[in-house]
């Protein structure tokens, strides 16, 4: 039988070896350990990681992969299929709801500039000189929601999540950096509980790269929690964190904990 050492399976399945100890915590890739100590892995481990890789770029939560991976064990690909499908249909139902959400918004924000790109009025602010929006997008506040534990939010299982990202060192210094110039345009900073709310200015383009980049992280930070609130007049977004990534925080926000 074909086995694996940790620096052979990542060769193999070109994925860091960070990332396999990682899959490991968390429950999705099995390993022994030789007498040495060392990790071993299976002859199925590189076809277990592409089935890992597949279900992570449909957006599916560590535990839905997890419990995906119980049953691709049984050996019955229709069983897999029969789960995966309810799966799927949810992303694309969670999906069709941002976009109509952050399409409300959109036309909100272009009624008030089409408002504000007619004549001003003689003299200071008024209640009708269009600077103070009062009316409400025709979706009311926009609530998005990202995050692994969507299924069981009320147990907030994020907490629960090792704290271990799987990008190597060159993809960290990157996102560090996307995170860092993102925090830098945001209008005010509050530290929450867990974690902290940055605030923006309103708008749809700024909301998109928010909700894009949040994505992305949760696809290697599993153990980060975002929420984004879209309002007519601001962009909030918080993050929150198991004690564990405090120092994470401080390294993409600026945060103090």
């Amino acid at each position: 039988m074909t086995t694996y050492r940790i620096s052979q399976l990542a060769e193999r399945s070109a994925t860091p070896a960070s990332t396999l100890r990682f899959y490991e915590t968390a429950g999705l890739l099995p390993a022994g350990r030789t007498a040495s100590g060392y990790r071993v892995y299976g002859e199925d481990a590189v076809e277990r990681l592409a089935f890992i890789s597949s279900a992570k770029l449909l957006g599916l939560a560590l535990e839905e992969i997890r419990e995906l991976l119980d049953v691709r064990e049984e050996g019955v690909c229709a069983s897999v299929r029969a789960r995966l499908l309810p799966l799927v249909a949810a992303r694309i139902a969670e999906t069709d709801g941002r976009i109509a959400e952050l399409r409300a918004f959109s036309a909100h924000l272009a009624g008030v500039h089409a408002g504000l790109a007619g004549p001003a009025p003689a003299g200071a602010c008024g209640p009708a000189c269009g600077c103070t929006s009062t009316g409400a997008p025709a979706a009311g506040p926009v609530p998005i929601t990202l995050s692994p534990t969507r299924l069981a939010r009320s147990r907030e299982p994020w907490r629960d999540v090792p704290v271990a990202c799987t990008l190597d060192g060159a993809d960290v210094a990157e996102r560090t950096g996307q995170w860092q110039r993102l925090a830098g345009r945001a209008e005010r900073r509050e530290e929450i509980p867990d974690g902290l709310r940055l605030s923006f200015p309103a708008g749809a383009e700024i909301a998109g790269e928010v909700a894009a980049l949040a994505a992305a992280e949760q696809g290697c930070c599993a153990f980060l929690d975002f929420t984004l609130h879209l309002t007519p007049t601001a962009l909030q977004l918080e993050v929150r964190a198991p004690q564990a990534a405090a120092g994470m925080l401080a390294d993409l926000f600026g945060a103090t904990r």
